[in-house]
């Protein structure tokens, strides 16, 4: 297929890497075009702006930050766009959002999908992601075979903005995970336990997580290298609270976590990765 990509960073790039050696035809736009030239290698064409990857293809990626970004987007590609296109965005952003834009593009005949992902760099490398995808279905199952490249389990969840709705609750899932991963490992610490040791012995049974596994062992070796961006999940978890506002929801588990990851940005580790959430822990332990 022709496809266009807009957004080859720690997430985008990998994926699509992985449409290039599915050999579909990938043109690729980055904002740091440097970032777009490394896809060259692998056989992609790079666009000097987003109007011109979309011009041909049949399905336009869109990987990018946060909601604003995804509607600048928009903008600049919606007068290069034809009836019969289909435009996905990975990215998580806000439901509303995603809901405004597929009606706007709707008037001119694109179909739109919210397809954010979870599973991280190491997810997008080896095409394991978990997708969850909202807008019309008829859509969704012409996307489907492009999907099975990216994920390994992919969802349609509902209208436009189910998929995002989705993305946020794996988010609250995943953040309040992660925190009960750290503080176990603080605390088998403090205890005088190897915490490798109780990581194999826990990680198994019913305390078993991705997070844990994953992410576990990387606490331990204080590598904070990002899978994920502190800052990204940040910016998740405000769109968490702003629809839990909405909702007149109270989530508590929430409010721990954006301040645990907000105590993390500020002691300078926005940019390591989610995992230096323990970082934070320990300031706020007194671990020494």
């Amino acid at each position: 297929m022709q496809i266009a990509w807009i957004g080859a960073g720690i997430m985008g790039a990998p994926m699509a890497r992985r449409l290039l050696t599915a050999e579909h035809n990938v043109t690729v736009y980055n904002r740091s075009p440097q970032k777009a030239q490394r896809l060259a290698a692998d056989g992609a064409m790079v666009a000097a702006d987003p109007a011109h990857a979309v011009a041909n293809a049949e399905i336009i990626f869109i990987m990018v930050p946060d909601t604003p970004d995804v509607e600048a987007t928009i903008s600049r590609i919606k007068p290069s766009l034809k009836k019969g296109q289909l435009v996905i965005d990975m990215s998580t952003i806000s439901p509303h959002s995603e809901r405004a834009t597929a009606a706007q593009l709707h008037e001119i005949g694109v179909d739109y999908l919210d397809a954010p992902v979870s599973g991280g760099e190491t997810g997008a490398i080896e095409g394991t992601l978990a997708i969850m995808v909202g807008g019309d279905k008829v859509a969704f199952d012409c996307a489907r075979p492009v999907f099975e490249h990216l994920g390994k389990r992919i969802t349609y969840m509902g209208p436009s903005g189910a998929g995002q709705m989705t993305k946020l609750a794996n988010q609250i899932a995943v953040s309040v995970a992660l925190e009960a991963a750290a503080e176990a490992l603080a605390f088998a610490k403090a205890g005088g336990l190897d915490p490798s040791q109780v990581l194999e012995a826990i990680g198994a049974g019913a305390a078993a997580s991705w997070q844990l596994n994953n992410l576990g062992p990387k606490i331990i070796a204080s590598d904070w290298r990002p899978g994920f961006f502190i800052k990204l999940i940040r910016k998740d978890l405000r769109l968490v609270g702003e629809a839990a506002r909405d909702a007149q929801l109270a989530l508590p588990g929430l409010a721990l976590m954006t301040s645990m990851f907000e105590t993390a940005a500020a002691m300078g580790h926005d940019m390591d990765g989610t995992q230096a959430v323990a970082l934070a822990l320990d300031s706020v332990a007194g671990v020494k």
